[in-house]
């Protein structure tokens, strides 16, 4: 048994070990966003194709057995066995009316926390982060918050959640759903802005171009 396959049982079993690990767990503010004003403001765990693929090459490589073909599996990304959502995504937010909202790129952690770099002009806060959980075999609803500026990043505008209620693809590499994004002031309750739309994404890896 060669090293290569030795380390990747040994990753394997750690992965496995992990399954006790809790998955619950739930999308920054619209000030920034490219929205038109034309729009209406009032406040199962399965393997990914692309991981099945990888097991192949993998096993072809080491001349692994079909049997050590689980190990292999579990060593090319043990995380995302365990949350299938994990991982490194690109994004788009798309207002009802077919406006682009916003795009960028968000993390998606198998503990039940994501973070998200938003399209936003970094004074107004483009850095944000959340917490899912499970709303089906590949469905999550993600409560997202964020700190909101203004453009010259010097007068804090308040509070804003994002709430996302996305379906993964069984081929785990594609998401899709809803979302919408409520601005506070700065008490914290009082609804300056809202906008809602449609999410997608697709997942990023390390042979991404």
């Amino acid at each position: 048994m060669n090293t290569r396959l030795q380390t990747a049982i040994v990753i394997a079993a750690l992965g496995v070990s992990a399954t006790g690990l809790s998955t619950k767990a739930d999308a920054c503010s619209i000030s920034g966003y490219n929205v038109p004003s034309s729009l209406h403001w009032s406040l199962p765990h399965t393997l990914s194709n692309s991981v099945e693929a990888a097991v192949v090459e993998a096993s072809a490589a080491s001349g692994a057995s079909p049997a050590a073909n689980s190990a292999v599996a579990s060593a090319v990304n043990p995380l995302q066995l365990l949350e299938p959502i994990t991982g490194l995504w690109q994004f788009t937010f798309t207002a009802k009316n077919g406006a682009p909202v916003d795009a960028g790129f968000v993390t998606w952690h198998a503990d039940g926390t994501e973070i998200m770099n938003s399209g936003k002009p970094p004074p107004t806060s483009n850095f944000c982060m959340g917490v899912y959980r499970h709303t089906s075999v590949y469905g999550y609803k993600l409560n997202h918050y964020a700190l909101g500026w203004d453009a010259t990043g010097t007068v804090f505008l308040g509070p804003a959640s994002i709430r996302e209620q996305i379906q993964l693809d069984r081929g785990g590499n594609t998401y899709s759903g809803t979302f919408s994004i409520t601005q506070f002031a700065q008490d914290g309750t009082t609804v300056t802005q809202y906008v809602a739309g449609t999410v997608a994404a697709k997942r990023l890896t390390p042979d991404t171009n």
